[in-house]
């Protein structure tokens, strides 16, 4: 079985910009580059900007992640062309603004499915040979995943959860030679704004970073063997908030702040 790089989400955004970085990387790791997302026209344009960039262009294989049965399909695609992660990128995920009693419940719950269940899944499905070739996974958490999030509770929680499993994992495979980090970005200009009904000047602009920048400084310090990449300065400050501060006044701070923002709906 031929070692690739698998990373989901591929096709705009935060996923693509790590596209880009993994297949530059590629080139000294020998590690071909499989694109995966629901968009098999996008994911098809980014194929061929990388291999006009003179690199070897990726495999796509156009899947939903969230439908019953999609990972399956999607492992099955890759067992067909005789291909095996050696390297594991969980991008794919969304978020939804609004406070959990009012937003649609069918959602909210699709939303844990993809971030947490089959994140969880694809992390451990492709083990065997990720250790066999001291490859690595690197999870797309948040910033939110470090605090409570009132306006975007369930968003907020399955974050938590991406981090400190990814966290942990980082502990148990590091005997193995596997590196395992999570990629926290704060506020990043892509389509995840528009899905998630955030109106664009929710977040301050000193926060926001684009998604090359946190795509160049998550790749690099997963590659370099880091736990935990938080990219911009006043993004790590923030993360440092939940140590200092009581759980109780931190959460009255995010509650005042999505009140502020006059779209909590009550």
């Amino acid at each position: 079985m031929q070692p690739v790089s698998l990373i989901t989400g591929a096709s705009a955004g935060i996923g693509a910009a790590l596209a880009r970085e993994f297949a530059k990387g590629g080139q000294k790791s020998g590690h071909a580059l499989v694109l995966t997302a629901r968009r098999e026209a996008q994911l098809q344009a980014l194929a061929g900007e990388i291999e006009a960039l003179g690199q070897v262009r990726p495999v796509v294989i156009a899947a939903d992640l969230s439908a019953p049965g999609g990972i399956a399909r999607l492992a099955d695609a890759l067992t067909a062309r005789s291909l095996a992660p050696a390297f594991v990128v969980n991008n794919a995920g969304f978020g939804l603004l609004g406070e959990a009693s009012s937003l649609d419940l069918a959602r909210q719950l699709a939303m844990i499915d993809l971030n947490m269940r089959a994140l969880t899944d694809l992390s451990l499905r492709w083990l065997e040979p990720i250790k066999r070739h001291k490859g690595g996974i690197l999870n797309v958490a948040s910033v939110a995943g470090f605090m409570p999030g009132p306006g975007m509770a369930v968003y907020h929680a399955t974050k938590a959860y991406v981090l400190s499993f990814t966290e942990a994992l980082h502990g148990e495979l590091a005997p193995h030679g596997v590196r395992v980090c999570a990629l926290c970005p704060g506020p990043v200009e892509t389509e995840f704004f528009a899905q998630a009904g955030l109106p664009a000047d929710y977040f301050p602009a000193s926060f926001a970073r684009t998604a090359e920048r946190v795509a160049r400084e998550g790749y690099e310090g997963f590659m370099a063997g880091h736990r935990v990449v938080v990219p911009g300065k006043p993004n790590r400050m923030m993360t440092l908030l939940p140590r200092l501060l009581p759980r109780a006044l931190m959460l009255a701070m995010m509650q005042r702040r999505w009140r502020q923002a006059d779209i909590g709906g009550g």
